[in-house]
């Protein structure tokens, strides 16, 4: 073995003097030599003579070649352990191997004489280093004690003795073995568990925290049928900001939102949170999508202005049979018809929040009973190989086939684009059904409606209408009168205050019955205690009276509505 590449590291031991000149090509080198000139420069400024080197031979080092190997092993601080024969058989071990691991016999297979380089799964490589002649390593491996090691397996050539040639010469004998070299790195890979541990606990609590501000249950309103998953990034990617919401607005109307916070860890899952909250406060103000939007760019602002998110604000009229949204910099919504045709929503209506200066606008996207919606993040889509586009294309061909529940949609697109548990990247998934109802099912969901023309007469007119109509639904006598009374009371409160044209809307699902009128005229009713002298002023006091819920919004092309909700008996 050549040992002269370590003579650098091992104490005692020097390389051999080179001569050196003032043409050194190492600066340093060429310094240190003038500094000696300098230094041995006579009176005169002139140099001695150099000494006769034939007179006065010179004294040799100790040079590394003429050292045996025991003694260059025995000094390294590492443990060495040497092994020959096709059966590794013990030839050699140094005295750090023996503080490691103990005394080791010589002449016995290491199999049966070294236990701990099985501990270290090391003993399949020394065949492969043998047979290869290429070393190996394994890197921090525990052993039963716990302490660990990185072990490197070097092919050697073992000098054994001499044996006879032609000539009368002798000539050493080699026998081929391998150099077992183990670094103790337990102080190491002990930091590095600590490190591992740390950060998973950091994203244990980013995710718990995460899940946490997400809807532990999801709303499912009486028109439409709704599943969302959400998975975490995997354990080398932090959590990030993904979220969504389904919130029931009144009157049959849904809201849908799905955002993402640009950014990683316990800051993106705040902000997130706190935009989420925002999303639902906005959204019982029941204002058109783009002014939620709106309102949610400035407060992101003011959150952080550092952090940039994206979000999708979607509202379902059952009444239209659409999907009115406002994007702010978010992937466009997919929408799969009873056929299997997918539609796509057009380009986002807006920036992303917190980008300010920005006035956002409302897209529609058609939603008729059959269909299917997907909301989703860019972490389902988006790949580092390939364009966001083709990702996008990718989920609309796999929601094509796609059938069955809302959630078993869901899991079919998270397998389909492949996210698994080591995903790089969070995912938020809304699937939501628009059902096409037929049979026994469809008798549950009724829609009458009436416009009122001419001035006070119309309310007799209504509640004719009204009473007849909830009859004709079968529902019981009590409901019917409170029905009746509601209905007059809203329209008898729109003629008072509001401007034609007035139109009653009564609508029956499974699960309420629900009452609406409405007008011209966008000022918005309010609550309020009447005085026992005020003539008026008590109508909204008797519609909250008597009614499960009720509310008021105004209406896309002006005006107002006022409605009223009864929730049916099971």
């Amino acid at each position: 073995m050549n040992f002269t590449r370590w003579s650098a590291r091992l104490p005692g031991t020097q390389r051999r003097a080179a001569a050196r000149d003032d043409r050194s090509p190492v600066p340093a080198a060429r310094a240190e030599y003038a500094q000696a000139q300098a230094a041995a420069a006579l009176p005169d400024g002139t140099l001695p003579e150099p000494p006769d080197t034939a007179a006065a031979p010179a004294v040799p080092g100790p040079a590394l070649d003429g050292l045996p190997s025991r003694e260059i092993l025995g000094r390294l601080p590492a443990a060495v352990a040497l092994l020959h024969g096709p059966d590794h058989r013990v030839a050699y071990v140094n005295e750090a191997y023996e503080t490691a691991f103990g005394p080791r016999p010589s002449g016995i297979p290491a199999a049966e004489a070294l236990p701990e380089l099985a501990e270290l799964s090391v003993l399949p490589l020394l065949d492969q280093v043998l047979r290869s002649g290429t070393a190996r390593t394994v890197k921090s491996r525990r052993t039963a004690e716990g302490g660990s090691y990185t072990v490197t397996c070097t092919p050697v050539a073992a000098w054994t003795g001499t044996e006879e040639t032609e000539g009368d010469d002798e000539k050493n004998r080699a026998e081929s073995g391998v150099l077992v070299y183990a670094a103790d790195v337990t102080d190491h890979a002990e930091a590095a568990e600590r490190l591992r541990t740390s950060e998973r606990r950091h994203r244990e609590t980013a995710v718990t925290l995460q899940r946490s501000l997400l809807p532990q249950e999801l709303e499912q309103p009486d028109d439409l049928r709704i599943a969302a998953t959400y998975q975490p990034g995997g354990t080398d990617a932090a959590v990030g900001g993904d979220w969504y919401d389904v919130i029931t607005l009144g009157a049959g109307r849904t809201a849908l939102v799905i955002g993402d916070v640009m950014g990683r860890g316990v800051r993106a899952a705040a902000v997130m949170g706190q935009l989420r909250t925002a999303v639902r406060a906005y959204a019982r103000l029941d204002l058109p999508p783009h002014e939620v939007i709106q309102l949610l760019d400035g407060l992101a602002s003011e959150i952080d202005a550092t952090q940039i998110a994206t979000c999708v604000y979607a509202v379902h009229d059952p009444n239209e049979g659409q999907l009115v949204y406002a994007s702010a910099g978010h992937l466009p919504m997919l929408v799969r018809d009873e056929d299997g045709t997918v539609s796509r929503a057009a380009d986002p209506t807006g920036p992303p929040l917190g980008t300010g200066g920005w006035v956002h606008t409302s897209g529609t996207i058609a939603l008729p009973p059959g269909s299917t919606a997907v909301l989703y993040t860019d972490g389902l889509v988006e790949r580092r190989s390939e364009d966001i586009d083709e990702g996008v294309a990718s989920l609309a061909r796999a929601l094509s086939g796609a059938k069955g529940s809302p959630q078993v949609v869901c899991d079919r697109l998270i397998r389909s684009l492949g996210v698994t548990a080591e995903h790089d990247d969070d995912v938020a998934v809304l699937v939501v059904q628009h059902p096409a109802r037929t049979g026994p099912n469809a008798e549950l969901f009724h829609n009458a409606a009436l416009d009122l023309l001419g001035g006070i007469e119309a309310t007799p007119r209504a509640r004719s209408f009204a009473t007849g109509v909830l009859t004709s639904w079968r529902f019981p006598a009590e409901l019917r009168d409170l029905g009746v009374l509601a209905a007059s009371e809203l329209v008898a409160n729109s003629l008072q205050h509001g401007t034609p044209p007035m139109r009653l809307g009564l609508r029956r699902t499974d699960r309420r019955l629900i009452i609406e009128v409405t007008d011209g005229d966008d000022h918005l009713p309010r609550r309020r205690q009447a005085e026992p002298a005020d003539e008026a002023g008590r109508g909204i006091e008797i519609i909250a009276s008597i009614a499960t819920s009720w509310g008021s919004r105004r209406t896309p092309g002006g005006g107002k509505a006022v409605w009223c909700e009864f929730a049916l008996p099971r």
